[in-house]
Parts: structure tokens; C-alpha cells; sequence
């Protein structure tokens, strides 16, 4: 066991954007610590408390082995960095909310009939923010304004869109990922890169606010989709741009309600996707 953490830690990673590559995995959590290294704290912690919970209960070996079950736990380590300020309570939630993905991941592979992908992690995130935001919500992050831009950034809104499927804002984070990703397969990483790409001039002509744009805000979601739907062959182009585009939708309904949208936006429009075509294999 000791021998392979390392490995598993790195799948539990690289499992977020769907790479089962250690090196990759290890990659992202140093573009992650170049940002700020107690968010890559927070993701390391959240990975190991998935895993060794699924390993404690008895779950299958191989997939824990994989990052299968460490990558929902990432997330959900990122989140609360992110989401509420540094205390016990906080470390408290952190693993509280990663082993309780570990028991959604295996609802939904129990009920099978569609991919959970970070499903888990935005259950488990959205409980623990309403608990937090009605029984301490002293514990929340103070909101940060960002300044807004008057101008579109093209390279920081395609870099971000990359990061920020990690809650990275910052560019160079975003291109560590890019080359983690091209690292462990090219073709994830030029998906991602589509994804991130193929919104920017319909937001853009729009006339979405700079600054979320440049943010990434509205990119992350669809980087998951493209990747999640690039199923290597050349009929996957239409659910690709469907699910991009409808995933931007669902983003931007979210950011103008106000709603902690995580990646829901991603899941509902893979989802959807994907129930099209069984529908229209039948």
C-alpha cells in the first residue's frame, strides 16, 4: 500500500479532467501549489481521505487504485479551501464531505445508468455549504470583487477556463495543466483546449463581463464536456459542440441567479447529451 500511494495520489488527480496517469496527476497538483499551496494541501487531503475511505470499507481495489474514487474527494478538498475559511471546522468538513463522495460515487456506479463523473463532489459540496451558510456561515469566505476589465484577455480566458476546473484563476496554472494533460494524452489535451476555445467568440459577442470571461468562468464546464464526449471517434463532433455550448447556458443562468453552479453545468449537458443519442439509437 505504501508503495503505490504515491500513484494512486496522482490518479486521484489526473481522475478529474479523466486521466488515469500518475505523473499527469502529480503535474496538476504543482500548477495548483504555484497558485496557492494550501489549496494543493486542501486537494491532497481531500484525495487521500476519498481513497483510504474506499479502501477501509472494502471497495474495489482496482478502481481505488486507479483514482476513481480519490478524484470526487480532490474536488471536494479544493472546494472547501476555496469556499469557507481555514479553521477545525473547516478540516472537519473537508473530511466529512470527501468520504461522503466516496459513498455517492458508489451509488452511482450501483445505479449504472449514467456516468456520475464529479456528480458526487457537487452533492457532497452543495450539503456542506448549506449547512455551513445555516449553522456557521462565519466560516464562509468573504466574497472577493474582481476588478473588472474592459477589455478581454483571449490567452488568460482559454488558460483559466482550463484552471478553474480545479478553481485555478491563474493562467500559468491553467498551462501547467495543459501540459499535464498533453503529457499523459494529446488528445485530451487539445479537447480541452476546444473546449475551453469553442465559447469564447459567442460569450465574447455577447458581451459577457471581461473580467468573467477572462476568469475562465464560463470555459471550465465546457472543457469537461468536450473531454468527457471525445470518445475517439468522428461522429462525438456534434454532442462535443452540444454539450459545450449548453453547458455555457446552464453556467451563465447560474452565475446571474447566484447559484454555487460547481460543475453541474458539465454534468447536466454530458448527461443530456448522452440520453439524446441512446434515444436516438433506439
Amino acid at each position: 500500500m505504501g508503495m503505490t500511494l504515491g500513484q494512486w495520489i496522482g490518479r486521484g488527480v489526473g481522475q478529474v479532467m479523466f486521466q488515469n496517469n500518475a505523473v499527469a496527476g502529480w503535474l496538476m497538483l504543482l500548477g495548483i501549489a504555484l497558485n496557492a499551496w494550501q489549496l494543493a494541501l486542501a486537494a491532497l487531503m481531500g484525495n487521500v481521505t476519498g481513497s483510504l475511505s474506499a479502501w477501509i470499507v472494502g471497495l474495489d481495489r482496482d478502481a481505488i487504485r486507479q483514482g476513481l474514487y480519490g478524484f470526487n474527494g480532490t474536488l471536494v478538498g479544493l472546494a472547501v479551501g476555496v469556499l469557507f475559511l481555514p479553521s477545525w471546522m473547516s478540516l472537519l468538513l473537508l473530511f466529512v464531505g470527501s468520504a461522503l463522495s466516496v459513498a455517492l460515487v458508489r451509488l452511482f456506479s450501483r445505479w449504472g445508468k449514467l456516468p456520475g463523473y464529479t456528480a458526487p463532489f457537487i452533492l457532497a459540496t452543495w450539503l456542506l455549504y448549506g449547512i455551513v451558510v445555516l449553522c456557521c456561515p462565519q466560516h464562509l469566505q468573504t466574497a472577493t470583487t474582481v476588478a473588472g476589465s474592459e477589455s478581454y484577455g483571449f490567452v488568460d480566458a482559454v488558460l483559466c477556463g482550463i484552471g478553474q476546473v480545479m478553481f485555478q484563476t491563474h493562467p500559468w496554472t491553467g498551462l501547467v495543466f495543459f501540459l499535464a494533460l498533453w503529457l499523459s494524452s494529446w488528445r485530451a489535451a487539445v479537447f480541452a483546449l476546444i473546449g475551453s476555445l469553442l465559447p469564447l467568440p459567442v460569450v465574447m459577442a455577447l458581451g459577457v463581463e471581461a473580467s468573467a470571461v477572462n476568469l475562465g468562468l464560463l470555459g471550465y464546464n465546457a472543457v469537461l464536456c468536450a473531454m468527457a464526449l471525445d470518445d475517439g471517434c468522428s461522429s462525438c463532433w456534434k454532442g462535443v459542440v452540444a454539450a459545450v455550448f449548453l453547458s455555457v447556458l446552464l453556467q451563465g443562468v447560474g452565475m446571474y441567479a447566484g447559484w454555487l453552479t460547481l460543475t453541474a453545468p458539465f454534468v447536466l449537458a454530458t448527461w443530456t447529451v448522452l440520453l439524446v443519442k441512446r434515444w436516438k439509437a433506439e
